[in-house]
C-alpha cells in the first residue's frame, strides 16, 4: 500500500486537491497540522498535511483530470517524505521539496506555475511567488536562447566587447542581426561582419563644419582638465588662419579665459604671435561680452578657450557657465574629450557637461588608445557628433575632421575593406586638411 501525502491551507482544501488528483476512492490515515516555512523561505504560513491511501476502485487523475499535452501526472507528490523524528508534526524536509520545484521548474516552468496557481490561487503571497517562478523561467529561457545563438553572431558580439563596446550597443547590434540577416547571410561570416560593420558605421555621427566660410563664428572648447583643449586651440587656429592652394585664410582671434594655469596664456600666447593671430585674456563674463562685441564684425572665426573643469566640481561648471553665456547661443560649443579616457569616466564627463549644451565632441590622444568600442558606444547613446579628431602634439598637422573611416579601421579582429566603407561614406577622405 502506498501512503501519499497532500498539503493545503485547511482540511477541506486537501480534501478537494486529492479528489481532483485520484478521484473518490481515498483512505485518510492520518491529519496534522503545522507551520510551514513558505516556499523557498519565503511567506510563511499555517498548513494541513493529510496521509492517506487509494482504494482499489479509485480513479486516476488521467481518467477525470485534463493535463497538459505531454505533462504527467503529479503522482511524484508521494516523494515529499515526513523527515521529522515520530511524534513531531511541526518539520518537513523542505529543502527536498525546494531542489524537486527548481528541478521540474527547469524542465517545464509553466507547468509549475500552473500548479501553483491551481493549488495556492486565493492566497495574498501568491502573486510573488508567481514571479519567482517567471525569473526562473526567464533565465532558463535565456540560457537557452544563448546556446541556440548562431556561432557567427555569438562571435561577433566576443569582436564587439573585445573593441570595449558597452553591453547595451552589443546586444542592440546582436538583437537587430537576429532581425534582419538570413539565414543564408548568417551562413558567410565576412557578409555578417560587413553587415556590423555598416551598422557601427551608422550610428557614428560627424558634426558639420562647413558653415566655417560663412564668418563671425564663434567656436568654445571646453572639457576637463589635461585634454589638450589649448594645443587644439592652437591648432584650430593654424588650420583656418593660415591659407592654402584651396581656400584663402580666415580672420581668425584667439580668447582665452584659462587664466588660473600656470603657463596657460604664455602657451597660448606664443602661438598667437607665431602664427600672427591675436589673443586676448579674459577673466569675467562683462570682458569676454564685451570683446565679442568689438570684434564680431570684422573676424571670420573667434576661438575661445576655457579653464578645465573637473567633472565632478559642479560648483565651478555652473560658474564657468555662466561666463560662457556671453558667447550668445549661436555659438558652437565642442567638448574636448580624451580618447584615453575609461569608460565609466567618459559616461560621467558627457553627462555633467551635458549643461552647456554642447553641439559636438573633439576627441583628443586618440593615438594613445587601442580600442575605440566605448567612445562610439558611449556618443551613440547620448546622441553626439564628433567635429575633429587629433592625434598628436605637432601643430598643425595632427588635427583632422571626424570621419567613420577613422574609427572603423581602428577596430581589432574586424576586416575593413576600406574602398567598400569609402563607398558606403563617401566623406571618409575628407578627413585630412590640406596644407598649401
Amino acid at each position: 500500500m502506498d501512503i501519499l501525502v497532500e498539503r493545503g491551507v485547511s482540511y477541506g482544501d486537501c480534501v478537494d486537491k486529492i479528489v481532483k488528483k485520484y478521484g473518490i476512492y481515498y483512505h485518510i490515515l492520518r491529519k496534522k497540522e503545522f507551520h510551514s516555512p513558505g516556499f523557498l523561505g519565503l511567506f510563511p504560513r499555517d498548513e494541513v498535511e493529510i496521509e492517506f491511501c487509494l482504494t482499489s476502485n479509485r480513479r486516476t487523475l488521467s481518467d477525470n483530470a485534463s493535463q497538459l499535452p505531454g505533462d504527467q501526472p503529479p503522482a511524484k507528490k508521494s516523494t515529499v517524505k515526513q523527515t521529522a523524528p515520530p511524534g513531531d508534526d511541526s518539520t518537513l524536509d523542505f529543502e527536498t521539496e525546494k531542489k524537486r520545484i527548481l528541478a521540474a521548474a527547469g524542465k517545464n516552468p509553466d507547468l509549475i506555475i500552473q500548479q501553483v496557481q491551481e493549488q495556492d490561487g486565493k492566497e495574498a503571497a501568491q502573486q510573488q511567488i508567481l514571479n519567482k517562478l517567471r525569473e526562473i523561467q526567464e533565465q532558463i529561457g535565456s540560457e537557452k536562447k544563448q546556446t541556440e545563438e548562431h556561432p557567427h553572431l555569438i562571435r561577433i558580439s566576443q569582436m564587439l566587447r573585445h573593441n570595449d563596446f558597452s553591453e547595451q550597443y552589443t546586444a542592440a547590434l546582436l538583437e537587430r542581426a537576429r532581425k534582419e540577416l538570413s539565414l543564408e547571410t548568417l551562413e558567410n561570416f565576412t557578409a555578417v561582419q560587413d553587415r556590423y560593420l555598416n551598422w557601427i558605421g551608422e550610428s557614428v555621427k560627424t558634426f558639420d563644419t562647413t558653415d566655417r566660410e560663412k564668418g563671425g563664428q564663434i567656436l568654445v572648447l571646453i572639457g576637463p582638465t589635461g585634454v589638450g583643449k589649448t594645443t587644439t586651440i592652437a591648432k584650430l587656429a593654424a588650420i583656418y588662419g593660415i591659407g592654402n592652394s584651396e581656400r584663402r585664410p580666415f580672420s581668425v582671434r584667439i580668447i582665452t579665459i584659462d587664466t588660473f594655469r600656470i603657463g596657460a596664456t604664455e602657451q597660448i600666447g606664443a602661438y598667437g604671435d607665431i602664427m600672427e593671430i591675436p589673443v586676448s585674456n579674459i577673466d569675467n563674463r562683462r570682458d569676454l561680452r564685451r570683446e565679442i562685441d568689438l570684434y564680431r564684425e570684422e573676424t571670420d572665426l573667434i576661438l575661445v578657450d576655457t579653464i578645465g573643469r573637473s567633472p565632478r566640481d559642479s560648483v565651478k561648471l555652473g560658474e564657468m557657465k555662466e561666463v560662457l553665456d556671453a558667447c550668445g547661443s549661436k555659438a558652437e560649443i565642442h567638448l574636448v574629450l580624451s580618447a584615453s579616457t575609461k569608460t565609466s569616466d567618459i559616461e560621467h564627463i558627457l553627462q555633467q557637461f551635458e549643461p552647456f549644451n554642447y553641439q559636438a565632441v573633439l576627441l583628443t590622444k586618440f593615438d594613445e588608445t587601442r580600442h575605440v568600442g566605448n567612445i562610439i558606444s558611449a556618443l551613440a547613446e547620448k546622441k553626439k557628433p564628433v567635429s575633429y579628431i587629433t592625434d598628436g602634439q605637432i601643430v598643425p598637422k595632427d588635427i583632422r575632421k571626424a570621419s567613420v573611416i577613422r574609427f572603423l579601421i581602428n577596430l581589432d579582429d574586424f576586416q575593413v575593406d576600406r574602398e567598400e566603407i569609402e563607398r558606403r561614406f563617401p566623406a571618409a577622405e575628407a578627413d585630412q586638411f590640406q596644407w598649401g
